[in-house]
C-alpha cells in the first residue's frame, strides 16, 4: 500500500469519526464534513456493488456504458465492481477507445473554450479553480488520452453527488467523490477504457 492510500484513507476515517462526533475541524483551510459528499441523494440502483460481468472486455479495462449510466472496473472470474455515473448533456459525452493518460487527486479545473461557448456564465472561471470540495472535478481525476494526447475528457468526482444516473455534465463522466477515490485506487495509469 502506498502512501497516497494511507493518507487518504486516514482523511476519510478522521473525517467519518469527526461527521460523528459532530466536530467541525479544518484541513488546508477546508472544513473536513464538506470533503464526503457521498452517496447523499443518490439512486439507490445508482450505488457501487460487486456485480457478474460477462461483458468481452478483459479484466483491468474501465467500461463506461453512459446509456445504462454505469462504469464497470471488470476484474478477474467474471466479476466488476459497478459505479453509478452522470454523464454529459446529449452529445457530449466521448465514445469509443481510451487510456488512463494521467491522474490527480483533489485536481484543479479549467473550463475549455466550447465549454464557455455552450455555457458563458463559464468565463468567470476561465482562469481556472484549485483543487478542493468546491471543484467540479471532485476528490480525484483520471485523464483520457488517445495516440498519447490528452482528450480533454475525464472520469471524475462531484461535489453534486444528486446529478449521477443523469445527463448533466459537460461530457465528462462524474461519479461520487466516495467512487472516484475507490476507481482511482484501483486504476494504474495506462488502463484501457471502452465508452460506449
Amino acid at each position: 500500500m502506498d502512501n497516497d492510500q494511507i493518507t487518504r484513507r486516514m482523511l476519510v476515517l478522521g473525517s467519518l469519526a469527526l461527521l460523528t462526533s459532530g466536530c467541525s475541524a479544518t484541513w488546508q483551510g477546508v472544513g473536513i464534513p464538506s470533503l464526503l459528499p457521498s452517496t447523499s441523494g443518490v439512486d439507490r440502483r445508482y450505488r457501487r456493488r460487486h456485480v457478474r460481468y460477462d461483458g468481452p472486455e478483459p479484466a483491468g479495462t474501465i467500461v463506461v456504458d453512459t446509456t445504462e449510466r454505469y462504469l464497470y472496473s471488470v476484474e478477474e472470474g467474471g466479476w466488476a465492481t459497478r459505479y453509478g455515473i452522470g454523464v454529459g448533456e446529449e452529445g457530449l459525452t466521448m465514445k469509443g477507445r481510451a487510456v488512463v493518460g494521467r491522474k490527480a487527486e483533489w485536481p484543479s479545473w479549467t473550463p475549455t473554450a466550447s465549454m464557455i461557448r455552450r455555457k458563458p456564465h463559464l468565463a468567470q472561471y476561465a482562469g481556472g479553480v484549485s483543487g478542493g470540495p468546491h471543484n467540479p472535478l471532485g476528490a480525484s481525476a483520471l485523464y483520457l488520452y488517445r495516440g498519447g494526447q490528452d482528450t480533454m475528457f475525464r472520469l471524475h468526482g462531484t461535489n453534486e453527488p444528486w446529478t449521477i444516473g443523469q445527463a448533466v455534465s459537460n461530457g465528462c463522466i462524474r461519479l461520487t467523490n466516495e467512487d472516484i477515490v475507490d476507481l482511482y485506487s484501483r486504476t494504474p495509469v495506462g488502463t484501457p477504457v471502452l465508452i460506449i
